[in-house]
């Protein structure tokens, strides 16, 4: 077999849930195109190796983006991303001249550009619903057209069947050159459901992902700062995975180096005593009636972990759990665990940033599962990286969008009028 690293490409990248998955599994992900500036800063603290491209896919060529990455001339083995799609829920128009599916064309167009081996198209499950099945068969005939084959057999796949402690579906859809041997979606790793007669393991639980992590409230620092050097309890073999503290010889993920006491992403939440109050006497596994919150229960999963609504959509937050011992809402950090993010990978310093990012993103032991298979149709040996690299610098950690921009030489506005009629040509 052979012993390279494949390339991949992201698009839609986010900080990278997906990218991670896809690096663990043995790819090397060149290329992450990413329109929001503070996702790229985050995305870019994490992977410092690679290139972070701040740009618009309804904007950025193929060629820009082989030229501003490592790829240049080289084959590119898989492109993936999880394009938005606006309205599923609703009736109406659903192809891909529809400007709300926009997004979804332009990946198309390059994916087709890019012309890679593979690839994996990531989505909401409504993509597979109803008469939106129609759009999909739309997007099945423009690759077919186009030399390229696509799995009709499409899944929508539960996380929490991959090792992620957390109730997860997304539609995946994947495709490749009509020459080449299709991959298959990946076997449950995990089994989540007690009734179910399986032999596999059983998915890691709530309890086992958060069960370790210092409490937040006894670290006065925690008010006003994000990060502070704490004793961490029993840990599960979940979370020392996630600790890097156990040897997987299937992880091939670059090391990191990070400070094993550090705990980040873990800015406290101040509650009201009402709040609190309400939390305490909501029992465990239920939902506290004024918030809606759910309050987790310790031997089971989460619930859906979603990212809330960007500025041009009113900045909402998205509902938090619960701790289910603590009466709290659940901090960033706590919410990575239950992703399946490894500790040393850091979000935004502020909690509405950094609950969007986990939300938005593929948990990445489900995109692992996913590129695992990709690995085994490419015939490639993946190598186990041994050189340990130093993250980026923190400031980018910290900046506001004004910030951002301009560190990415883009628009500050550019999320805030995200309507695609009133797109301007952007600098890359």
């Amino acid at each position: 077999m052979n012993q390279k690293r494949p390339i991949a490409v992201d698009l839609f990248a986010g900080v990278g849930g997906m990218a991670l998955g896809f690096e663990q599994a043995g790819f090397d992900v060149l290329a992450s195109v990413e329109f929001d500036p503070i996702h790229c800063a985050v995305h870019q603290y994490n992977f410092p190796f690679w290139t972070t491209i701040c740009a618009s896919v309804t904007r950025i060529t193929s060629e820009e983006i082989r030229q501003l990455s490592m790829i240049k001339n080289k084959s590119i083995d898989v492109v993936f991303g999880g394009p938005p799609c606006q309205g599923f829920s609703v009736i109406g128009k659903r192809n891909l001249e529809d400007d709300r599916n926009s997004l979804v064309k332009h990946f198309i167009s390059l994916v087709l550009e890019l012309q890679p081996k593979y690839f994996v198209m990531e989505n909401v499950p409504g993509m597979a619903l109803g008469k939106h099945q129609l759009f999909l068969q739309e997007i099945f005939d423009k690759f077919a057209k186009n030399n390229y084959q696509v799995r009709t057999d499409y899944k929508i796949l539960n996380a929490a069947n991959y090792g992620v402690p957390q109730l997860r579906e997304r539609l995946f859809i994947i495709g490749g050159k009509k020459e080449l041997r299709l991959p298959k979606y990946p076997n449950f790793i995990t089994q989540y459901n007690p009734d179910y007669n399986s032999s596999l393991p059983p998915t890691p639980t709530v309890k086992d992902a958060i069960q370790d992590l210092p409490e937040v409230n006894d670290y006065p620092e925690l008010s006003h700062q994000d990060w502070v050097l704490a004793e961490y309890g029993k840990q599960s073999s979940y979370v020392k995975n996630l600790r890097n503290l156990s040897n997987l010889n299937y992880d091939y993920s670059y090391l990191r180096d990070y400070k094993k006491k550090l705990l980040t992403s873990s800015l406290r939440t101040k509650h009201t005593q009402t709040s609190i109050n309400r939390f305490k006497n909501t029992p465990q596994g239920k939902i506290e009636p004024i918030s809606r919150f759910l309050k987790l229960h310790p031997d089971g999963l989460c619930n859906t972990l979603r990212a809330g609504t960007p500025s041009n959509r009113g900045a909402h937050t998205s509902p938090r759990p619960i701790h289910p011992f603590t009466p709290r809402c659940i901090t960033v950090r706590e919410a990575a665990r239950l992703h399946s993010y490894p500790d040393w990978f850091r979000f935004h310093i502020t909690k509405w940033h950094g609950f969007r990012q986990i939300g938005n993103s593929v948990p990445p032991l489900l995109a692992k599962a996913i590129a695992e298979e990709i690995i085994k149709v490419l015939k490639i040996s993946p190598s186990k990286p041994t050189h340990k690299y130093q993250l980026e610098d923190e400031e980018l950690l910290r900046v506001n969008m004004s910030k951002a921009a301009k560190y990415y030489n883009v628009s500050a506005d550019m999320v805030g009028k995200r309507s695609r009629r009133k797109y301007t040509k952007r600098k890359l």
